[in-house]
C-alpha cells in the first residue's frame, strides 16, 4: 500500500515532469511577487539584520540570491529570505488552517531555483506543490468540532512546522530528485519542523525567524535526500509519525490525500491587503465603506464592531489596551484602533505600514474615535468563522440615526480577490521602503512574465541582488 509521503512524492515528481496549467502558474507568480514585496519592506528590520549577520559568518558557496544582500549558499538564502518574508506579518493566509504557507515555501524555492538556474515555470510549479503539501498537512490537524487547529491549541506554530515539509518538497523538485527522493526529503524535513507560539503571548522576536527556519530546514532536507539520506515511509501517518506527534488522535489524514493533484489550495489563499492582524481586516473595510459614502468621525456618536467570538481575545481584550495601544505594533492587533484609523488614513490599499508607526498610534484624533468603538461578538459572524474573518460595523450618529455595513467576505480572498493592479500596488508600496519606483515596476513586470516564460529567473535575481 502506498503511504502518504509516497503519494506526495509521486505528485511532486509528476508535476516536475509534466508541469502545471498556466492558471496555477499565474497564481504562483502572484504569491512570489507578494513575498518579495513583504521581504523588501522588512529589509531593515532587526530580525533580518540579525539573520544576515549570522549567515554571513557561516560562509559557503555564493550560489543563491539573498534579497538585497547578494549571493550566498542556498540554505542561508532560504533562512534570510524566509525571515524577511514573515517579519512584517503581511504574508498570505490559508483558511481555516490559518497557515501562512508562501512565506516558507517561496523563499526555499527561490533559493534552490536561483542556485540551479531553474526556469521560471519550474520555480512556479515547485511553489505550487510546496504550498499544497504545507496546507494539506495543516488541514489534517484542523479540528472541525473545535473550529480551530490542534497545532494552535497546543501552542505550536503550524506555519513553520508544516512549512518545513512543504519547503522540502519544493526544494527537492528543483534539485530534480525522483519521487522516492522527494518523499525522503519530506520525511527528513518532518524531523526538522519546529515553532512555538509563546512569543505571541509574552514577547521575544524569535517568531519572525520561523518561516526562515522552515525554508532553511526544507532546503537542507532536500540536499540530504539528494546525498542519499532517507526518511521513514510512514513518516506522516505512523505511530511515531508527524501527525501523531504534533496532533495526537485528533487528525484527519484524508485531508492530505483526498483529491490530491486535482484540487489545489493555491487559488483559495487569502492575500493580506493591510499590514495588521487579519481579524481586523473586515472592520477596516466596513469603515472604509462608510467613509466612502461621506461619513466622517465628527458625525459619529459611537461605533459597534461585531466579530466572531474567538476573535475578541485578540483584537478587543483588554479594552483599555485596545482603545489606546502602547505602540504601532500593538495597534495592529486592535479592532478599535484599526476601525478608527480607516476613517482618517489612506495609504497603500487602505491602511499601510505608516499607519502602524508609534507616532500614528498615538494620534489624538484616531484615539478619540477608537474610544467610541465597542467590539462585541456576533452569532452571524460565528456561523462564518473561521472560513472567513467577517465583521459587522454599525455607526450610531449624533443625529440619532444609524448605518450598518456588513463585510462577510474578506478582501484578498477568492471571493473578493485583489486584482493584479491592486497586488502590484501592495508590492510597490512595500518595495518603495527599500528600492525605487522604477525598480519596483521592473520586478513586477519580470514576475508577471514568468508563467509564460517571457522573462528569465536571472532577470529577477539580478534585480534582487542590485539593491
Amino acid at each position: 500500500m502506498t503511504t502518504i509521503v509516497e503519494q506526495l512524492g509521486s505528485l511532486a515528481f509528476q508535476v516536475t515532469k509534466s508541469g502545471l496549467p498556466d492558471s496555477l502558474r499565474r497564481e504562483a507568480a502572484r504569491r512570489l511577487l507578494d513575498v518579495i514585496g513583504n521581504s523588501l519592506a522588512a529589509k531593515d528590520e532587526s530580525a533580518g539584520k540579525i539573520v544576515q549577520n549570522v549567515v554571513a559568518a557561516w560562509g559557503g558557496p555564493l550560489e543563491a540570491v539573498g534579497i538585497g544582500v547578494g549571493k550566498m549558499p542556498a540554505a542561508s538564502s532560504a533562512l534570510l529570505n524566509g525571515t524577511l518574508a514573515h517579519a512584517m506579518d503581511f504574508d498570505d493566509t490559508h483558511l481555516p488552517s490559518v497557515l501562512h504557507p508562501s512565506a516558507s515555501v517561496v523563499p526555499a524555492a527561490l533559493a534552490v531555483a536561483s542556485a540551479m538556474n531553474s526556469t521560471p515555470t519550474q520555480l512556479l510549479d515547485a511553489i505550487t506543490v510546496g504550498i499544497e503539501v504545507t496546507c494539506r498537512l495543516g488541514m489534517a490537524g484542523y479540528d472541525q468540532e473545535l473550529g480551530n487547529s490542534v497545532f494552535f491549541e497546543r501552542g505550536l506554530h503550524a506555519t513553520s512546522i508544516c512549512g518545513t515539509l512543504g519547503s522540502a518538497a519544493a526544494a527537492a523538485m528543483l534539485l530534480n530528485l525522483n519521487a522516492s527522493q522527494i518523499a525522503s526529503a519530506i520525511g527528513i524535513a518532518a524531523s526538522m519542523g519546529a515553532g512555538l507560539l509563546e512569543a505571541n503571548r509574552t514577547g521575544g522576536t524569535v517568531k519572525r525567524t520561523h518561516c526562515g527556519w522552515a525554508a532553511h530546514g526544507g532546503v537542507v532536507a532536500a540536499q540530504l535526500a539528494q546525498a542519499g539520506l532517507t526518511g521513514p515511509p510512514t513518516v506522516i501517518e505512523g505511530r511515531f509519525g508527524f501527525m501523531q506527534a504534533y496532533c495526537g488522535d485528533k487528525v484527519n489524514l484524508d485531508a492530505i490525500t483526498s483529491e490530491l493533484g486535482t484540487e489545489w489550495v493555491l487559488p483559495g489563499l487569502f492575500f493580506k491587503p493591510y499590514p495588521c492582524n487579519h481579524f481586523t481586516h473586515a472592520g477596516i473595510d466596513a469603515a472604509r465603506q462608510l467613509k466612502a459614502e461621506g461619513l466622517t468621525a465628527e458625525k459619529i456618536s459611537s461605533l459597534e464592531l461585531q466579530v466572531p467570538t474567538p476573535v475578541l481575545r485578540t483584537i478587543a481584550e483588554p479594552r483599555a489596551a485596545k482603545i489606546k495601544p502602547e505602540s504601532g505594533y500593538h495597534a495592529a492587533f486592535s479592532g478599535p484602533y484599526t476601525v478608527a484609523a480607516a476613517f482618517y488614513r489612506e495609504h497603500g490599499l487602505g491602511l499601510f505600514h505608516e499607519d502602524f508607526e508609534d507616532e500614528t498610534a498615538a494620534d489624538a484624533e484616531i484615539l478619540d474615535l477608537a474610544a467610541r468603538v465597542n467590539v462585541v461578538s456576533s452569532q452571524e459572524c460565528d456561523d462564518i468563522f473561521p472560513f472567513q474573518f467577517p465583521a459587522i460595523l454599525t455607526a450610531h450618529l449624533i443625529d440619532g440615526s444609524s448605518i450598518t455595513k456588513k463585510v462577510l467576505v474578506n478582501r484578498g480572498g477568492p471571493d473578493n480577490p485583489l486584482s493584479d493592479q491592486e497586488l502590484a500596488l501592495k508590492f510597490s508600496s512595500n518595495a518603495l521602503r527599500t528600492i525605487s519606483q522604477a525598480q519596483a515596476a521592473k520586478i513586477s513586470e519580470v514576475i508577471f512574465g514568468f508563467p509564460t516564460n517571457l522573462t528569465s529567473l536571472a532577470d529577477l535575481t539580478q534585480l534582487l541582488t542590485d539593491i
